[in-house]
C-alpha cells in the first residue's frame, strides 16, 4: 500500500510552535514513527507553506496510482478551495488530519473547506491523528 502523508503551511515549525496546542513532536519524528510503526507500508512525505505546491502533489499522486493520502492542510484547510478542488478531482481517498481539535479554537478554524471532499476528519489527537489515518486506510484496504 503506497500513502502520502502531506503537510501544509507551517508544519515543518512543529517542535518550535506551541507544545500546548500543537505537542513537542517535530514533523521528522512524525514521519520517522509511522515508518517506523508501519513497515509494511510505502510512505511519501511532502510537506510545502506553498498551496499550489500542494494542489500539484496531489495530482502528482494521483496520477502516480497513490493509494490514499494523509493531509494536514493547516490553516490551509479552512481557506483553500483550490486544495479543495483538487482534491475533489483525484481517486485517491484522503483523510484529513488536524494536530489541535479545530472546534476548540478559533471561530475561523471551525469550518474546513476540503471536509466535504475527504472521506474523514480527524481532529484533535495530535500526532496520534495521523497514526489513526493510516490505520484506518490499512484497515479499509484489507476488507476492500
Amino acid at each position: 500500500m503506497r500513502i502520502l502523508v502531506l503537510n501544509g503551511p507551517n508544519l515543518n515549525m512543529l517542535s518550535e510552535r506551541d507544545s500546548a496546542v500543537y505537542g513537542q513532536d517535530s514533523l521528522a519524528q512524525i514521519t520517522s514513527e509511522l515508518v517506523q510503526s508501519f513497515g509494511d507500508i510505502d510512505f511519501e512525505f511532502f510537506q510545502s507553506n506553498a498551496e499550489g505546491a500542494l494542489v500539484d502533489r496531489l495530482h502528482a499522486a494521483h496520477r502516480a496510482g497513490v493509494d490514499a493520502v494523509v493531509f494536514n492542510p493547516g490553516a490551509y484547510g479552512h481557506t483553500s478551495i483550490a486544495l479543495r478542488d483538487a482534491i475533489e478531482v483525484i481517486t485517491p481517498p484522503v483523510i484529513e488530519v488536524h494536530l489541535s481539535n479545530i472546534y476548540a479554537r478559533q471561530g475561523f478554524r471551525h469550518h474546513s473547506m476540503i471536509a466535504p471532499v475527504c472521506i474523514g476528519q480527524i481532529s484533535g489527537l495530535g500526532a496520534r491523528g495521523y497514526f489513526l489515518a493510516v490505520r484506518y486506510l490499512q484497515r479499509a484496504a484489507a476488507e476492500a
